[in-house]
């Protein structure tokens, strides 16, 4: 169950992701798998870095939001975003 949690709000992170960092989107539906993909790598990367946002809906749509904009933020170096 908490797999699907994870979906469901790296989806709607991504979509906030890309509304936060204008001019690097990929589209809504890029955003949403990058939202997704970034929700894991937010989750891993606050673990590896021993930060904690609280407990809650809440702090975990701020740790998804943050990989999905680092995530955002490392492939438009890749895809040349000025």
């Amino acid at each position: 169950m908490d797999l699907i949690y994870t979906l469901i709000i790296g989806a709607a992170s991504g979509w906030l992701a890309g509304l936060l960092f204008k001019g690097g989107g990929f589209g809504l539906l890029g955003n949403i798998i990058i939202g997704i993909v970034g929700s894991f790598i937010g989750f891993w990367l606050f673990d590896k870095l021993d930060i904690s946002l609280g407990t809650g809906l809440v702090s975990t749509i701020l740790t998804s939001a943050a990989g999905a904009i680092v995530l955002l933020f490392v492939a438009g170096l890749f895809r040349g975003n000025k």
